[in-house]
């Protein structure tokens, strides 16, 4: 009989050389992937070498997620196996991005403990669009910056995004989340207004005591320097730190932008714009900030 010969193998024999289920290989025949070579006297399916070679090819392809219709248009011919890879690779990147975003908006709920509202509203956020994503920006962007006189900021915030990438890591994605809540919070818009507007030259006039504070980092690392030292903000040491940063300057105007851009919580919307960009940013000033803000208190301006 043929089914005796050592050249051909029954289905029971396959799935023994091969290591799969009968189940799976009647199943893969019955759909055109490993069809029999013959028919023993009984009507038994019968496969050869070269079936074991496919069933092998078969399985590597379903192993890299090919569907079995994919499958059977690559072995008959009817389309390449280059072209359904490049098929399936952009399926696996769309995937794999949205797995990231899944994987950063959970993890952003265990370290919140978000309620259900909270996550919904995450979630959302997350899979924005990039055109929804600027629209966001943009408006924040005129609420806070609309109608500053001041042409290097116009020209600095025309050319001011905040882009999340198009595959980007779960660290971006978290902070996306979190930096779009923020600037769509009314209250952090009024703050930071309030603290731009502080920061900005009045037509005619130089640029306001204090500005330099949030654009020069020099000032952060003298101030980390001598708390480094162990200066306390409110001695005599302090109040040199301060004659040397800001000279004669009015100072009650330096501390009143200070504490603008502190309530605003400036320096975590620096650090979160970073984040969001994939950017090293500077390490967290918001210490300094603050010991700055208590050295000036303590100052006598008389």
């Amino acid at each position: 009989m043929d089914d005796e010969r050592p050249d051909v193998l029954t289905i029971g024999r396959l799935a023994h050389r091969t290591g799969l289920p009968v189940r799976t290989l009647r199943f893969w025949s019955d759909e055109g992937a490993v069809p029999p070579v013959g028919r023993s006297a009984g009507g038994y399916r019968l496969y050869d070498a070269e079936s074991v070679a496919r069933v092998e090819l078969v399985r590597t392809l379903r192993e890299l997620g090919l569907g079995l219709d994919d499958v059977c248009r690559v072995l008959s011919g009817r389309t390449t196996l280059a072209g359904v890879a490049d098929a399936h690779v952009a399926a696996l990147d769309a995937q794999i991005r949205s797995l990231k975003v899944s994987r950063a908006v959970l993890s952003t709920v265990a370290k919140r403990g978000s309620t259900v509202e909270e996550t919904a509203l995450m979630n959302r956020l997350a899979r924005l669009s990039a055109a929804e994503r600027k629209q966001i920006v943009d408006e924040f962007k005129e609420e806070v910056f609309g109608g500053l006189d001041d042409p290097r900021l116009r020209d600095r915030m025309r050319a001011f995004s905040i882009e999340l990438p198009d595959d980007p890591t779960p660290e971006q994605v978290d902070a996306w989340i979190e930096l779009a809540e923020l600037v769509r919070d009314p209250g952090f818009r009024a703050r930071l207004r309030t603290w731009m507007e502080l920061n900005t030259p009045i037509p005619g006039q130089g640029r306001p005591p204090g500005a330099s504070i949030w654009w020069a980092r020099q000032i952060v690392q003298t101030v980390a320097e001598v708390r480094k030292g162990g200066v306390a903000p409110e001695g005599p040491a302090a109040a040199e730190v301060l004659s040397e940063l800001f000279g004669d300057a009015d100072q009650a105007a330096v501390l009143r932008s200070l504490e603008a851009g502190i309530e605003a919580g400036a320096e975590h919307y620096r650090r979160l714009v970073a984040r969001v960009r994939g950017q090293n940013s500077s390490p967290d000033a918001t210490e300094e900030l603050e010991w700055l803000a208590r050295a000036l208190r303590a100052a006598d301006w008389t």
